[in-house]
């Protein structure tokens, strides 16, 4: 059966609807608290982080990967919110032993503000917004990554949420976390980290 091209906004809906369904079905497992989620960060726990405030969806047309001018970008209280995620890892006392980051200018400046000098990009977790012929091979090439990580510390990876929804069914607001763990074949949701 041919597959239909759907546009992004579209299919951006189409996930959310399909995380309200899952949830309300029971079948996206219990919610635990926000306390039990930060509890969980230890070695081998991984943090999946959507960039934070960027008004917007999307990019603009024009958009090139290496021109901050061209893209969409965070917003002054978006900065602060990322600044804001860094102190409460800092608070709670979660030892990061290494920061991802997608390519895109706002999940590279959400990285730096919230953890200095730790991002390293990884092209796997790039945005395929408006892609979605790109979705289950990236998809399938960031789940391998996220397998592998034992730690020391926790992984933080900072990216869209067209990636964070991909791989756990969650639609996390700009600036919120979705807790994983490695397991066999593939990873679990242990909880959400609220902005």
């Amino acid at each position: 059966m041919a597959r239909t091209a759907q546009s992004p906004v579209r299919r951006h809906a189409a996930h959310a609807a399909l995380a309200a369904l899952l949830a309300a079905a029971g079948l996206a497992g219990a919610q635990p608290t926000a306390d039990s989620a930060w509890a969980a960060l230890q070695d081998g726990t991984i943090v999946l982080l959507r960039h934070a405030q960027a008004p917007g969806v999307g990019d603009p047309s024009g958009f090139k990967l290496g021109d901050c001018s061209t893209q969409r970008n965070l917003s002054e209280a978006g900065r602060a919110q990322a600044r804001g995620i860094g102190e409460r890892f800092r608070t709670q006392g979660v030892a990061v032993g290494a920061v991802l980051t997608s390519q895109w200018c706002r999940t590279r400046d959400t990285a730096e503000l919230a953890f200095p000098g730790q991002a390293r990009d990884d092209p796997d977790f790039n945005s395929f917004f408006g892609d979605g012929a790109r979705e289950a091979a990236q998809s399938a090439a960031a789940a391998a990554t996220l397998s592998r990580w034992r730690g020391p510390g926790v992984m933080v990876v900072v990216t869209h949420q067209v990636n964070i929804t991909a791989l756990t069914g969650i639609v996390p607001a700009s600036g919120e976390a979705v807790v994983v763990r490695p397991k066999a074949g593939g990873i679990e949701v242990v909880g959400r980290l609220h902005p």
